[in-house]
Formats: C-alpha cells, structure tokens, sequence
C-alpha cells in the first residue's frame, strides 16, 4: 500500500477478505428481502435471475409457478461497535470537556440494516485493551462481518489497532480522502472474520461505510450490484476542495437528476455539520486535483437516496 491510499485500492483489499455467504433453500416468505442464490425458471424461460433482491414482486412470481421455498443467500451478520474512553452513550450527562455523544455506532448499525445485513450494535463502550479485545472475543461467535470506530479526535485509533493486531492479520492504510485519515482492515479469530475499522468522525464514518463496507456486505449477499448508482449532474453553485485529496461533498440533487447543489457554503468548513449528512441524498465526488468547481460544472454524483420516488 503507498502512503495515501487511493479509494479504489483500498475497495479492492476489502473485496479480497469477503466473499457470498453459503447459500440455502429458503421458505418463500422468509425469502423476502434476501439476496437470489441461483437463477429459478419456469420451464425453458429464465424469470428470477441470481442475485436480484427478493422483494414482494419476485415472491408473487416464485409462488405463481409453483415454488414454496428459493435458494438464498443468508443476511450477513454484521457487529457495530465503538471503542474511547471518551465516548458517552446518548441520555447521559457529558461529564467533561472531552467527552462526546457515542454517535457511529448508532448511524452504522442502522446503515448496516439498511444495505440489507442483520445489525448488531454492541451496547458497551470499551475504554482500553483488556475490554476492548474481551467484547471483539465475544462477538466472534456471531459476526460475519465486524466494524468498530472510534472517537472524533482519533486518540482511540492506536488502542483499536493494538487490539485487533493481537487477535489477528491487521494491515493500516491512510486513506487520500478528505478528513478521513486511517483505516484497519483484516480478518481476526479462527475464522479469520473481516473487520474494518473507520473514523471516528461521525460524517466521515459514514463516507467509509458507504464507499468500502457497503460493497462488502452487498458481495456477502452476493447481489449483482455492489455499488450506489451515479450520475452526471449540473453544480447549482461553486464549491472547493482540499488539493491532493478526494472529496466526497454533501449535496441536495434535484427531482429530474439534472442539477445537484451543495449543502452549507460548498466549502469543507461548511461541510462539517451532520445536518449536512441528514439533509444530502447524494454525494458529489471532486478528484484528487480539483480544489474549486465552478457554478454549472458536471459533476460525478453518487445517489444516496431518491426521496421524491
């Protein structure tokens, strides 16, 4: 690995350490929601095609040919957790300066579900190793996939890191992607389980879950697609970008695809805000040597959300 790692690369070495689940005949109603396993036909003529995602459509086909059970491929179990001393868990009281609201797990987990993974969110809040690799141990026996993160100001980083190293083959890269420095990724236990360690930046989190342990989770399904849609948009007004790093900024786009704006001012400081994170149902991508785009640019935006359909 160099010393920044690009984002394709890094995506390559977590496709490396997943692969589809073992598949299983599946009863039709359970089937819902789970990810084809095989192509099914009726007769000479292909209708179900593998690694489609059963949805109440696909159910109403499979039963008007005759089938009661489908060849599936398992919902991943994915573990959540955050490790930091400083790390409070929300409805308690902040005791000092340093302290902050445990946010990722929380965001993460519910990400996880939404790609169509069963989430696990662990409910303690290790604060050094001994904890820390006691609780990993303990989700071992049910994780398909774990993802831990740490606090805003990264000094959990290194206590993450040592941990997983003791536990298994851990490698770290420093991501070329704005504000999100360094990354963990491996597999750990006599399973050899993939873990992926992200920032402890609410908002950057994010950003990682979406471009590395998405992918991930939609290989575990063995779906035909692993990644969000893009498209070619319109800049609604400028926005700036650190040189040398890619930027994934918040952005509104519009009903017909067309336009996209950015969310705050267009610039990184704006971009701070989690309501920036609430509000966006795209992303819009700015290479390594772009740091300004003009009013009207076209732009590479990766759809998070229609939420006009």
């Amino acid at each position: 690995m160099s010393e920044h790692t690009r984002v394709d690369e890094f995506l390559t070495s977590l496709l490396a350490i997943c692969k589809p689940l073992e598949s299983f005949e599946m009863p039709l109603l359970d089937a819902h929601g789970a990810t084809l396993a095989a192509d099914i036909y009726a007769g000479d003529r292909l209708v179900l095609r593998e690694g489609t995602r059963i949805r109440s459509t696909q159910i109403g086909l499979a039963a008007s040919i005759g089938r009661d059970h489908l060849p599936t491929r398992p919902h991943p179990r994915v573990v959540v957790l955050s490790a930091g001393p400083d790390l409070v868990e929300p409805g308690q009281a902040l005791k000092n300066a340093n302290d902050e609201y445990e946010t990722n797990s929380w965001l993460l987990t519910t990400a996880v579900r939404e790609v169509g993974a069963v989430g696990y969110r662990v409910h303690s809040i290790p604060d050094n190793q001994e904890q820390l690799q006691k609780v990993i141990e303990d989700q071992l026996v049910r994780a398909d996939l774990i993802i831990i993160s740490g606090e805003r100001h990264d000094d959990s980083f290194d206590l993450i890191t040592r941990t997983l190293s003791g536990l298994g083959e851990i490698t770290t890269v420093d991501m070329a992607i704005e504000a999100s420095g360094r990354h963990n990724f491996g597999t750990i236990g006599p399973d050899k389980t993939p873990v992926v360690t992200l920032p402890g930046d609410p908002i950057a989190a994010y950003i990682s879950f979406e471009l590395f342990v998405r992918p991930m989770i939609r290989t575990m399904l063995g779906a035909s697609t692993i990644h969000r849609p893009s498209v070619k948009a319109k800049l609604e007004k400028p926005l700036t970008s650190p040189d040398g790093q890619r930027s994934y900024v918040r952005g509104i786009l519009s009903e017909d695809g067309k336009s996209i704006a950015p969310l705050g001012k267009g610039d990184s400081s704006a971009q701070d805000e989690q309501t920036t994170l609430s509000d966006a149902n795209a992303f819009i991508s700015v290479p390594e040597s772009l740091t300004s785009l003009e009013t009207g640019a076209e732009v590479t935006v990766v759809v998070l959300e229609r939420r006009y359909i």
